[in-house]
C-alpha cells in the first residue's frame, strides 16, 4: 500500500510567492505526493500578547511577538489561487492546514477536498465541529495530546458529521527539532488499535530515519517540514529537510514499500534460483557399494542442493545402496 507523503513547505516561504512556488517545484521533483502549506490570519489565530515558543525564539528573535512573527507568514486568497495553479502546473496537489473557521471556508471555497487540522487545534471543539459537518477527509495532528484527548476530538468530529473512516490521526512530537526520546513512535501503532483509525505520523525529527521507521510500523501518511535552505530566516527552517533531503526520505520510504511485501513466507522468484546452490543434500562420504546399507559414517550433508535433502535422512539410514556410489557424489535411493 502506498504511504501518502506530504512535502510541509508550511511557512518556510517567508512570505516570499516566489519562494512558495519554488517549494511547490522542489516537492514534486523530491517525490512527494501533497505539498502543504498553511492558512491562516494572525488576528484569528494569536493575541497580540502572546509569546513565541522557545524554538520560535532561538530562530526568529525574542523582541518580536508571535502575532507579529506570523502575521509576516499569512498567505491571501489570491496567494492560494497562486499556488493552486503552480501545484496544477506541477502535478502535484495542493494542501493545506486550517487554523480558523474563515481559513476552513476559504480553502473549501477553492475545492480543497481534504484538511489538516494541526496539533494546536485538537482540543478547539468548535472548529472541529465547524470542519466535520461536510464530511470530507480529515488529517488529524495529535502533538501534545494524551489518549483522553483524542477521543474527544474523535467524538466532536463523529457527531458533527464526519465517520471516523475519513479521519487519519498523526503521531505527531510538538518540538521542532523533536528529540529522538521523545518520539515514542509506538504510540503510532498504539492510536490505530486503540481508535480503530488509519494513522500516520508528522515528523519534526532530525533527519530521515524516524519517518521510514514509521512506514515499516503501518504509518498510511508521512509529513515533513523542507525547506529551501536551512539557513534561511524563520521559524522552521532549522528543524526542517533540504530538497535532496527530502528526496533521500521519500525514495527510502518507497523502497520500504516494496519491502514490506504481503506477509506471506515463501520462496521469492529472485532467490529460486539460489536453493539449488545454497542448499544441501545427502552425499556419500566414502566410497560405498551395491548393496552396501547406508550409516552415519558413510552418508554425509554437502552441497549442491539437488539431490535428496538431509530432512530425509532418517529415511536414508539403514537403506541399503542399489549401486555403488564414489566419494562426494549425490546419494539415489
Amino acid at each position: 500500500m502506498k504511504t501518502i507523503i506530504i512535502a510541509e513547505a508550511g511557512v518556510n516561504h517567508n512570505g516570499d510567492l516566489e519562494k512558495a512556488k519554488q517549494l511547490v517545484k522542489a516537492a514534486k521533483e523530491a517525490g512527494a505526493d501533497l505539498v502543504k502549506f498553511q492558512t491562516f490570519k494572525a488576528a484569528s489565530l494569536v493575541t497580540k500578547f502572546a509569546n513565541k515558543a522557545e524554538y520560535q525564539q532561538k530562530t526568529t528573535g525574542a523582541a518580536e511577538s508571535q502575532h507579529d512573527m506570523v502575521r509576516k507568514l499569512e498567505l491571501s486568497e489570491k496567494d492560494h489561487l497562486v499556488l493552486i495553479e503552480e501545484c496544477r502546473r506541477n502535478n502535484i496537489e495542493f494542501f493545506s492546514t486550517a487554523f480558523d473557521e474563515d481559513s476552513f471556508d476559504l480553502l473549501l471555497k477553492l475545492g480543497i477536498n481534504q484538511i489538516k487540522v494541526p496539533s494546536g487545534e485538537l482540543t478547539n471543539l468548535p472548529l472541529l465541529r465547524h470542519m466535520s459537518q461536510f464530511g470530507m477527509p480529515l488529517m488529524l495532528s495529535t502533538g501534545m495530546a494524551n489518549l483522553g484527548e483524542i477521543e474527544a476530538a474523535l467524538n466532536v468530529i463523529e457527531q458533527a458529521g464526519t465517520p471516523r473512516s475519513k479521519v487519519t490521526v498523526l503521531h505527531c512530537t510538538t518540538e521542532y527539532p523533536a528529540p529522538m526520546e521523545d518520539v515514542n513512535l509506538r504510540a503510532m501503532v498504539n492510536l490505530g488499535a486503540t481508535f480503530g483509525v488509519k494513522v500516520g505520523y508528522s515528523d519534526h525529527t532530525p533527519g530521515i530515519e524516524v519517518p521510514i521507521a514509521a512506514v515499516a510500523l503501518g504509518a498510511r501518511v508521512i509529513e515533513k517540514h523542507f525547506t529551501l535552505d536551512r539557513n534561511l530566516p524563520g521559524p522552521d527552517h532549522k528543524a526542517s529537510l533540504e530538497p535532496h533531503e527530502l528526496k533521500a526520505m521519500i525514495d527510502a520510504i518507497r523502497n520500504i514499500e516494496k519491502a514490506m511485501g504481503d506477509g506471506i513466507k515463501r520462496p521469492t522468484p529472485s532467490e529460486l534460483k539460489n536453493k539449488p546452490i545454497a542448499r544441501k543434500s545427502i552425499v556419500a562420504t566414502q566410497p560405498i557399494n551395491t548393496g552396501e546399507v547406508f550409516t552415519t559414517r558413510n552418508l554425509g550433508v554437502k552441497r549442491p542442493g539437488t539431490g535428496i535433502s538431509p530432512m530425509l535422512w532418517d529415511e536414508v539410514i539403514g537403506k541399503p545402496a542399489k549401486r555403488s556410489f564414489a566419494i562426494d557424489e549425490l546419494i539415489e535411493l
